[in-house]
């Protein structure tokens, strides 16, 4: 079917108008990203848009890279990325697995539960009472074991894995298969692309994670990267970075050593989105949709 002027025009129009919120939505960390590698100086002088970098030096990333924390919280975010996200892969896949066989005796009330702490819960300080009678306080485990497993995600794999026809647990099951290898040698091959999005949603929120840091870390040895970030961002700790520096140029460089931490600490999980990507559409449509 050919199609009409005004149909060309609308499909132009649309075009125009989603490159003008990608730019819009890109260029704050465009501006950051310029600004890192920027002249202290001109960056702090300039106002307005800025469009490409002036006085192009790589100092502030040197100063940010030298101080230990950064390292320090660069490991243990990665750390807890790593047993956090396939911790919580795990529990989900459980979960997900129990509830979406029709055999499972009491799966709805189990399952009205589990959303029912989507809406209501018990609170900070009795969440930090618990964290603390456990023994967890302090401890890398308060940042993992409490989040171990989304009700939202839980719900998105549950209606994946009921998409997967029971024909085939069922001709599993005659071969002389159990649970956990119909869970993990036919289910889960099976809902690739849920995973993938599962991994995204998990690995993201670790990453950013840091209120739970705040609240159950004491230790500066255990603290995440973004706690470190936060640090350099509110209270404008960056005298330990700037030892080197001299006296009138260390508040300048106090300012690009914040634009180049916060790539620092962004650049990561923005180079592994487009990894995923690919999976993120198709992994929430299955995981919205049944049938």
């Amino acid at each position: 079917m050919s199609r009409s002027r005004g149909e060309h025009l609308f499909d132009l129009l649309n075009s125009l108008l989603l490159i003008l919120l990608s730019l819009i939505t890109l260029y704050p960390f465009l501006f950051v990203l310029i600004a890192s590698l920027s002249d202290p100086k001109w960056a702090i002088q300039t106002r307005g848009l800025i469009w490409y970098p002036k006085g192009f030096t790589l100092e502030a990333y040197r100063l940010v890279f030298q101080n230990p924390s950064i390292i320090t919280g660069y490991l243990n975010t990665l750390l807890y990325v790593t047993l956090g996200t396939l911790l919580n892969i795990l529990m989900t896949s459980f979960g997900a697995y129990a509830l979406s066989r029709q055999q499972v005796m009491w799966k709805n009330p189990v399952m009205f539960l589990i959303v029912f702490t989507m809406f209501f819960n018990g609170g900070l300080i009795p969440t930090y009472l618990l964290i603390e009678d456990l023994g967890m306080a302090d401890t890398r485990w308060a940042l993992i074991i409490p989040a171990a497993m989304s009700a939202y995600n839980l719900i998105i794999m549950r209606t994946s894995f009921m998409s997967v026809p029971s024909s085939l647990e069922e001709s599993a099951k005659l071969d002389g298969a159990n649970d956990f290898t119909v869970l993990f040698r036919v289910i889960l091959p099976l809902s690739m692309p849920v995973v993938a999005v599962m991994i995204l949603f998990y690995g993201v929120a670790h990453w950013n994670s840091w209120f739970s840091a705040l609240i159950y870390l004491r230790t500066r040895d255990l603290y995440p990267l973004q706690l470190i970030l936060r640090e350099i961002l509110i209270t404008s700790s960056t005298e330990t970075m700037t030892t080197g520096v001299g006296g009138s140029d260390k508040m300048l460089f106090g300012e690009t050593i914040k634009y180049a931490t916060i790539i620092v600490a962004t650049g990561p999980i923005l180079l592994l989105y487009p990894f995923l990507q690919k999976y993120f559409v198709k992994g929430v449509m299955i995981g919205a949709i049944k049938g």
